[in-house]
C-alpha cells in the first residue's frame, strides 16, 4: 500500500510513499533525453523530455515507480488491486502501450497535465506483462503539475480522469469514494473549537482536540483522510529545506512500522522508501525505512542529454550523528 501527494510553497513538491513487504531493488534513475525507450507495440521513444524518479532496472529498462521529468510534471504509481483493468486486445485507433510503460511514456512527452490528458485520451493500455515472473501491476496514477493534480484508473468501464482537489492518492477504494469519505470528516479542525455537545460543561482538556475523529489506522481510506488532512493544514517557510522538511512531515504522517501489517506469518509491510521531488529544480530527496537522513539526487548535475540511464543506489543503512 501507498500514498501519493504534492504540496507548494515557492516551488512545486510531489512524491510518495512505497510500502510493501519486500523491496524490488529500486534505485534512484535518471533517464536522458536521448536513451532510446523501447516500446512493445510503438516506435522506440528517440528524443523526450529527461525523467528522474524511482525504479528497479531490469533489462535496461527502468521500470519507474514514480518520477518526474525536467519540465515539472509527476507521475506516481499506485497500487489498485482488483479495480485495475487492462486491455487484452491490441487498438487500431489508439496508441497501444503495455501498463509498464505507462510512466516513462508520459512523463517523456508531456510537460503538464493538460498535456497527459491528450496523451492518454489517445492509449490503448495493454496487460502485457514485463515477463513471467513480472506481472502486470494494478495500479492507479496520481499525476500532477504546480498547477492541476488528476488521479487517472484504467477500469473496467474505460479510463476515469478525475480532478484531484486535494493533490493526494492512495489505494482502494476508487478514487470517486475516497473523495466523496471526506464529507464525513467536514468538521475537522486544526483550531480549538466551542463545545456544542448541549447544556452541560465540558472541559477542553488537551490541545488538538478539533482533530478528533481523524482516523490512525493504516488502511487506505484512513491514509487518505489523514494525509490531506495534514497537507491541506500544513505550513512551512518557503525555502528549501523548509519546504523538503515539511513535505517528509506530510508523509510521516502515514509511515508503516514493522510489526503494524503482517502481510503474511512473520512478514509484514513497512514503509520501504519516502520520496519527495522539486519539480522546478529537478531535484529528488529520500528516505529509506533504516535510513531517516534525507538524501537527495539532483538531475541537473548529470549530462541530460546522453543516451545512457544514470543510477544511484539508494542509502540503506541508518546514519546517527553522534554528537559526544
Amino acid at each position: 500500500m501507498c500514498t501519493a501527494t504534492t504540496y507548494k510553497t515557492k516551488d512545486f513538491y510531489f512524491g510518495r510513499t512505497l510500502d510493501y513487504d519486500f523491496s524490488y531493488g529500486e534505485s534512484v534513475v535518471i533517464t536522458p533525453r536521448s536513451f532510446l525507450i523501447p516500446l512493445r507495440y510503438s516506435e522506440a521513444i528517440k528524443s523526450h523530455y529527461a525523467i528522474i524518479g524511482m525504479a528497479t532496472v531490469i533489462d535496461g529498462f527502468p521500470l519507474y515507480f514514480e518520477g518526474i521529468n525536467d519540465k515539472g510534471l509527476g507521475v506516481a504509481g499506485l497500487n489498485f488491486v482488483h479495480n485495475a483493468h487492462y486491455n487484452h486486445e491490441k487498438s487500431s485507433s489508439k496508441t497501444n502501450i503495455a501498463q509498464f510503460e505507462f510512466i516513462p511514456y508520459i512523463l517523456s512527452k508531456a510537460k503538464n497535465v493538460e498535456e497527459a490528458i491528450e496523451l492518454i485520451d489517445n492509449l490503448n493500455i495493454m496487460d502485457t506483462p514485463f515477463s513471467s515472473k513480472l506481472p502486470c501491476a494494478e495500479l492507479h496514477y496520481l499525476i500532477a503539475d504546480s498547477n492541476r493534480a488528476i488521479t487517472v484508473e484504467f477500469v473496467k468501464d474505460g479510463t476515469r480522469i478525475y480532478e484531484n482537489p486535494v493533490g493526494v492518492l492512495t489505494n482502494n477504494p476508487p478514487f470517486d469514494k475516497q473523495l466523496f469519505n471526506l464529507n464525513n470528516y467536514r468538521r475537522l479542525t486544526h483550531k480549538d473549537i466551542p463545545n456544542t455537545f448541549g447544556e452541560v460543561e465540558l472541559e477542553q482538556y488537551s490541545r488538538g482536540m478539533g482533530a478528533m475523529g481523524l482516523p490512525g489506522d493504516l488502511s487506505s481510506q484512513s491514509r487518505f483522510v489523514r494525509v490531506a488532512f495534514v497537507k491541506l493544514n500544513s505550513l512551512s517557510k518557503d525555502d528549501e529545506k523548509s519546504s523538503v522538511s515539511q513535505f517528509f512531515h506530510i508523509l510521516n504522517s502515514v509511515d508503516q512500522q514493522r510489526g503494524c501489517c503482517e502481510v503474511k506469518e512473520g512478514e509484514f509491510e513497512i514503509t520501504l522508501y519516502t520520496s519527495c521531488y522539486n519539480t522546478n529544480r529537478g531535484i529528488m530527496y529520500y528516505t529509506t525505512y533504516d535510513n531517516h537522513q534525507i538524501s537527495s539526487v539532483d538531475m541537473h548535475h548529470e549530462n541530460l542529454d546522453s543516451d545512457e540511464l544514470v543510477v544511484y543506489q539508494l542509502v540503506r543503512d541508518e546514519k546517527i550523528n553522534y554528537q559526544n
